[in-house]
């Protein structure tokens, strides 16, 4: 019998609506090096998701979800005091979310680096090897 898949919850320093995207987009222009979602920053472009990100999603072992910290806050108000952006784990929808990769540890990180780190960190994880 086959573990189920593991979920990971993918959260952005930004908060959710078209007015706080659009402002974003403008920050990350202009000003990249004091935007606060590392997250952001590698996995969108001014307007759509990265390609390579999208694909990677697509074909990575978990199931994926994201949020913004304002969703974050109403959805899951227990993780709200989490450093973000960040990305959680858990294993049944039943368990409690657990950090993945830390604010910390996606800040230094270009899309290549998040893709490279998610694919190493299930691998550490999943027992036996997901196959990635």
């Amino acid at each position: 019998m086959n573990a189920p898949q593991p979920e990971l919850l993918f959260v952005y320093n930004a908060d959710a609506g078209l007015l706080n995207g659009v402002l974003d987009t403008l920050h990350k222009t202009f000003a990249p090096a004091t935007y606060p979602c590392s997250l952001c920053a590698v996995t969108y472009g001014a307007r759509t998701m990265y390609p390579e990100w999208r694909v990677f999603l697509e074909r990575l072992p978990a199931r994926t979800q994201f949020l913004h910290r304002d969703e974050l806050a109403r959805q899951y108000p227990a993780l709200r005091a989490t450093s973000l952006p960040v990305v959680f784990r858990r294993d049944a929808a039943i368990e409690p979310w657990q950090v993945f990769l830390s604010a910390l540890e996606l800040r230094p990180l270009d899309l290549a680096g998040l893709m490279q780190a998610v694919e190493t960190r299930l691998r550490e994880t999943n027992q036996p090897a997901s196959g990635l």
